[in-house]
């Protein structure tokens, strides 16, 4: 009789894990949150770059009470499987991400790409608008102070001497009414006044990093002194007899018909400046800048990176960048620099240029001339001969004088040659080397020409050159005096 037949024990079930229906239950509820507007997108986002670690917290606990509870039933406890592992490394990459993108300076980079907060807005939430009227006395002697971290700023002259007037124009992004409402409640404008100092602030960083734009328009007296502080926004001054300090980022700056000093500083910014009785000095980077009709002079110093024009401007000009250092004593014509040239017309000495690889032409310059440049071509044409240096490389030199100019000459080239209209120089071209010498007239001006890998022209101009035309008077008003006699009225049919 054989021995009886023993029964396999029973395949221990396995029960089926809750931690990959929890987390998708808890991602599950917080994007319907997001749909119902009950949170924002950018909150949802921002709890889950900090807190995604929790889903995987909560998932080890789920995993660690199925296996004790596993062991409890004596069967086997339920395992990760492929699909659990595919959305843990899902949470991770993109927990990693959203935790590196909320600490990224979104803001940083709209300025950097010139993003406005329109540009941004319209892809993160809905734009909401609110208007505002502010109105107080202006204390006589007082100076005005804007802070505007983001809009535009415009001051201008006020009909009552007595008061200030600002009107408010704010632009909102938020997800709905409701929350518009809360951000434009915390960045209401104040006007506050301390001793002689009125400043008007914006309060747009009350938002923190919420994108806000609080466009002001300012009415003071026109005698008050105006301080500025924009991060990005353009700024506009006009008619105003105190001086004008600005501070303008990723913006235009406009500013016209002072009766004082301005200063600039810019980050990225343009300017306009004309009619300015004081000095003006700008400073920072800058990327268009024109400067026109100016009583005081002019210093501008940083980067310049597209053009700078500059004309009529009575006193000293002093301009430094990393490329170009110029000043001069006045300017009755035109200044236009831009990165391969720089041309000026009717300047006062004593002038001196230094600059790297910029065509130079220079016009009508009276008095004493001092030009370094490289790999460029430079170009003079003297209206008045003063003292006269040119040291150039790898360019070309040409010198234009009147024809009764009285100069003694020493110049040099090499691997170039040098051709003169007058001819009590005396002119030796060798193989690898030119020289030029001797006077001309009484010799009262001396010229020193340098050259490098080029050659060297000295050329007559001949004649005198016209004198800059006078800017027009303005006709003196007619009295009854001086009133012609009324003429006999002729009627005329129009064909």
């Amino acid at each position: 009789m054989g021995s009886p037949t023993v029964a396999p024990p029973p395949p221990r079930r396995h029960r089926r894990s809750y931690s990959g229906p929890f987390v998708l239950i808890v991602l599950g509820i917080l994007f319907l949150l997001g749909n119902l507007h009950m949170i924002s997108w950018a909150q949802l986002g921002t709890m889950f770059a900090h807190y995604w670690p929790a889903l995987l917290i909560f998932w080890g606990i789920i995993k660690l009470i199925e296996y004790q509870q596993a062991q409890h039933d004596g069967t086997s406890a339920p395992g990760l499987g492929a699909g659990g592992i595919l959305l843990i490394i899902v949470i991770i990459v993109f927990g990693l991400i959203a935790t590196q993108a909320a600490r990224f300076n979104w803001s940083g980079l709209r300025d950097q790409i010139d993003m406005g907060d329109n540009d941004f807005g319209d892809i993160f939430g809905n734009k909401y608008s609110y208007d505002d009227h502010l109105e107080q006395p202006f204390p006589a002697g007082s100076a005005l102070k804007v802070l505007d971290d983001r809009g535009a700023v415009s001051v201008h002259a006020a009909d009552n001497d007595n008061k200030i007037t600002v009107i408010v124009h704010k632009r909102v992004v938020a997800d709905n009414q409701d929350e518009a409402n809360k951000y434009n409640d915390q960045t209401k404008p104040t006007i506050t006044t301390i001793g002689g100092l009125v400043t008007v602030d914006a309060k747009t960083n009350a938002a923190g990093d919420h994108p806000i734009e609080t466009n002001l328009d300012i009415s003071i007296p026109r005698n008050a002194a105006v301080s500025i502080v924009s991060r990005r926004g353009d700024v506009t001054v006009a008619s105003r007899d105190g001086n004008i300090d600005i501070s303008d980022q990723h913006g235009d700056i406009s500013v016209e018909d002072v009766k004082g000093d301005v200063t600039l500083n810019g980050q990225n910014s343009s300017a306009k400046l004309e009619q300015i009785t004081g000095d003006v000095h700008a400073e920072g980077r800058f990327n268009d800048v024109s400067i026109m009709d100016i009583k005081g002079g002019a210093q501008l110093d940083g980067e310049f990176m597209e053009s700078v024009k500059l004309a009529r401007i009575d006193k000293p000009v002093g301009f430094k960048s990393s490329r170009t250092d110029m000043e001069f004593s006045k300017i009755t014509g035109e200044f236009d620099l831009d990165s391969d040239d720089l041309h000026a017309d009717n300047l006062f000495g004593p002038v001196r240029l230094t600059t790297r690889s910029k065509e130079v032409r220079l016009e009508s310059v009276s008095g004493d001339l001092r030009v370094q440049d490289k790999d460029g071509g430079v170009e003079v044409s003297m209206r008045t001969l003063g003292n006269v240096q040119i040291d150039n490389r790898e360019g070309d030199i040409q010198l234009t004088v009147p024809e009764k100019s009285g100069f003694k000459v020493d110049a040099r080239t090499s691997d170039g040659e040098i051709q003169s209209d007058f001819p009590e120089l005396q002119v030796n071209n060798g193989d690898s080397q030119a020289t030029a010498n001797g006077s001309v007239g009484n010799a009262s001006s001396h010229v020193v020409l340098n050259d490098e890998h080029g050659g060297i022209e000295i050329r007559k101009l001949a004649g005198a050159l016209p004198k800059p035309p006078a800017p027009p008077e303005a006709p003196a008003p007619k009295t009854g005096k001086n009133l012609p006699a009324p003429k006999e009225k002729v009627e005329t049919t129009e064909n």
